[in-house]
């Protein structure tokens, strides 16, 4: 979910204060690219999420692949400029051609290598998902070396190309995503968005082939201000060698943030597909704000006072960005989370001060290629720099949100990147002391110490962060009691036992079916429908309660539980309602992708499979939701075998369903599916929950009159219903009925369901 790769591709605007010459076409061009560049990189990596899985292996050989296609795209893009057959306008079209070629076919070619890879191991799925993405992505990352050749060409001035270009495509990537990604996805789907991002592409490819015949015909050369005649002529006062460390940290800095932000973010704002685009779309703006301004920055200023400037821009950067993580929870505290407004609120805070940090990251890459970078071949030499901060940008993918936020918390991650942050500083500032004794050492060394001495102030905020982005202004009345955080994900345990999962509630430690404060009712039923429930497949174990009632069902033989985050097993451990889970010899629990386990074990079959699915507007819920997956689940199910999964009050949901499977059958906000007849029978129900044992004691005590009256309740819940009352039985005929007038969506992997809208 990386974007400061394709952040890359900005435009140039007047270099002298002039009025606009003829380039101002290739602005344009370049902003109109970086429309479909981020609307593919978010289609695409969504589509192989929902082939591969959402687990956190996925997702980093999903987006390393990504990242490292852009870096390789780059160096190609260098070489390709030094062509002497074809112009660099032309290259620019045929990569633009390319992608649109690519992506028409894209969701397709990812598909049939799902077939292929199903049964693969993790390193063949790497190398595949690599080989599916690199050719457009190296497409996309080779565009700015080859523009910038064309415009260092008569500009002389890499600073400001660099600034201009970065500047256009960032800024288009970043409209897109406020703008452009949400309705695409919402009303045209996967499918209908690539096409529409491949039509852009086809348009810009036609529009820089058009713009290149004319120059041809008619050269012209802009004006430039005396002051870019005299810094062509200025040497590079940055180590090259230097200037790749520098990009390659900056690369890994901002990745790292971007990924730390989004974290913090999806857990304070519910998790929900908008909310990923809108911090990327912020993100991308302040990225093309910061090259904006370095752009205009190189215009007036020579290489000497840029070389001033990039420390104090290194460790401006790294200071706003650790203080943004404190900052954002103070912030939130005034807001009230349990109205529209408050989460409006809640946004907007968050996104401004993101767009802020990412201004002083978008001013880097373009400063450090103007003080390293001659005007000579300059298209093949940022081509290095590119990569450099590409491949940092990998690092930060695979280092931080692979390995540290596994093993440290986020205070200390921070600490990490503040203190490096620093150091890449101090050694640019260093260098530039030997080079020029002009600089000043007193006001950098000042600004080091003093950050030093306040960061650690920080320390208490970071401790409740979690607690202040969820409960807002209701903290600290309401709080967490523990937080687990690890890298697939962030649990979060309140005093009366209630979890919230990547800041959406999860469920309750509680499994006391008379004492019923989160539904448990809904396990304890599966005896009413399905007489065999000798093995079973669990998807989801969050607070382990449902899996305890299910594996301590009276004829159960073995369970098996898949679960994304290992973090759960954490707190299951500690309390007493569910600990036994993880020593029970019929439980089995996997940490994989649901999905993705079922694809890879093709021959594993039970008679229940069961799901208390997340609510269904939540970030990828339509993954496990969606037609497509029923069709997957459908063949793991034996004769007579049932699907059974919360369908949180969505009519959709249950629509889909039936539109899967010939029976079906409501129970609660829960709706069991099979090819075979359901019936609920409330006798054979009651005897089973008369025998039900838990930790040796028995759910209902037979000698207890005030328990069994409350189990004959319980037994004869009320069939048939009011639209909208979810506590009920509701038949497969009744559905059907019900539901044969309405216009409801069937949920597919392509249209994702409401998740955006």
């Amino acid at each position: 979910m990386e974007v400061t790769t394709e952040i890359a591709t900005p435009v140039e605007v007047n270099v002298s204060g002039q009025q606009p010459g003829p380039s101002i076409w290739i602005y344009l061009l370049f902003f109109a690219s970086g429309i479909p560049a981020i609307t593919y990189q978010i289609v695409w990596q969504r589509a192989l999420f929902a082939l591969y899985g959402i687990n956190i292996e996925s997702v980093t050989i999903v987006v390393s692949a990504f990242m490292l296609g852009l870096g390789l795209g780059s160096l190609s893009g260098g070489v390709l400029s030094r062509s002497k057959r074809l112009t660099p306008l032309a290259l620019f079209a045929i990569a633009e051609l390319g992608i649109a070629i690519f992506a028409l076919t894209s969701l397709s070619v990812f598909k049939l290598a799902t077939e292929y890879t199903r049964v693969k191991p993790l390193w063949v799925t790497g190398i595949i998902s690599f080989l599916l993405v690199v050719i457009p992505t190296a497409f996309m990352g080779s565009t700015l070396p080859i523009l910038l050749e064309h415009l260092v060409r008569t500009s002389q001035n890499v600073g400001s190309c660099v600034g201009a270009l970065y500047f256009v495509n960032t800024l288009g990537s970043g409209v897109a995503c406020l703008v452009v990604v949400r309705p695409l996805m919402s009303y045209f789907g996967q499918a209908g968005t690539v096409r529409c991002a491949a039509l852009v592409n086809s348009l810009v490819s036609v529009g820089a082939l058009i713009y290149s015949l004319r120059r041809e015909r008619h050269p012209s050369e802009p004006a430039y201000s005396k002051l870019n005649s005299d810094v062509r002529t200025t040497g590079r006062l940055l180590p090259f060698g230097l200037a790749l460390l520098c990009a390659a940290f900056c690369g890994f800095t901002a990745l790292s943030y971007e990924i730390i932000w989004y974290r913090l973010l999806a857990f304070a704002l519910r998790d929900t597909a908008p909310t990923f685009v809108s911090l990327l779309g912020s993100y991308l703006v302040g990225l093309a704000l910061g090259s904006r301004f370095a752009e205009g920055y190189t215009e007036r200023h020579r290489v000497e006072d840029a070389i001033r400037v990039l420390p104090m821009a290194i460790l401006g950067s790294a200071v706003v960005s650790f203080w943004i993580n404190p900052a954002s929870a103070l912030a939130l505290k005034m807001v009230r989370p349990d109205t529209a407004g408050g989460s409006f609120l809640a946004s907007l805070l968050f996104l401004v001060l993101i767009c802020h940090a990412a201004i002083l990251f978008g001013a880097l890459f373009p400063l450090i290629a103007y003080v390293a970078v001659g005007p000579s071949r300059a298209g093949a030499t940022v081509s290095y720099l590119y990569a450099a901060n590409i491949f940092g940008a990998t690092l930060g993918v695979l280092l931080v949100g692979f390995v540290l936020m596994d093993t440290v918390s986020l205070y200390r991650i921070a600490w990490v990147l503040l203190i490096g942050g620093a150091l890449c500083a101090a050694t640019v500032h260093v260098s530039a002391l030997v080079r020029r004794s002009r600089i000043r050492v007193l006001p950098f060394v000042t600004v080091c110490v003093a950050a030093m001495i306040i960061s650690p102030l920080s320390r208490p905020l970071f401790d409740t962060i979690y607690d202040r982005l969820l409960f807002k202004k209701f903290y600290p009345v309401q709080h967490f009691t523990q937080v687990i955080e690890n890298r697939s994900g962030i649990i979060g345990i309140t005093p009366d036992g209630t979890v919230f999962g990547g800041g959406v509630y999860d469920g309750r430690f509680n499994v006391d079916l008379l004492n019923d404060t989160n539904i448990i009712v809904r396990p304890y039923a599966l005896s009413a429908f399905q007489p065999n429930l000798s093995h079973v497949f669990m998807i989801g174990l969050g607070s382990g309660s449902w899996a305890q009632v299910i594996a301590n069902e009276p004829q159960l033989q073995d369970l098996t539980v898949v679960d994304i985050n290992p973090g759960y097993l954490e707190a299951i451990s500690k309390h007493q309602a569910t600990a036994s889970l993880l020593h029970n010899p019929k439980v089995t629990i996997v940490i994989d992708d649901g999905r993705r386990w079922l694809l890879q074990n093709p021959q594993a079959t039970f008679d229940m499979i069961v799901m208390n699915t997340t609510f269904h507007w939540r970030n990828h819920t339509s993954n496990l939701l969606s037609a497509d997956f029923l069709r997957i689940v459908r063949p793991h199910l034996r004769p007579k075998g049932i699907l059974f999964y919360n369908i949180t009050g969505s009519d959709d949901a249950l629509a889909t369903g039936l539109a899967i499977f010939p029976y079906a059958l409501r129970v609660f906000n829960c709706i069991a599916l099979s090819d075979s007849p359901l019936v609920f029978d409330r006798a054979r129900w009651k005897s089973v929950l008369l025998s039900y044992r838990i930790d040796g004691k028995h759910v209902i005590d037979q000698d207890n009159p005030g328990q069994m009256k409350k189990l004959d309740e319980i037994v004869t819940v009320g069939s048939a219903v009011p639209v909208g009352d979810w506590s009920s039985i509701e038949t497969n005929d009744e559905l059907r009925k019900r539901l044969r007038g309405q216009q409801n969506l069937i949920i597919t992997d392509d249209n994702m369901g409401v998740e955006w809208h």
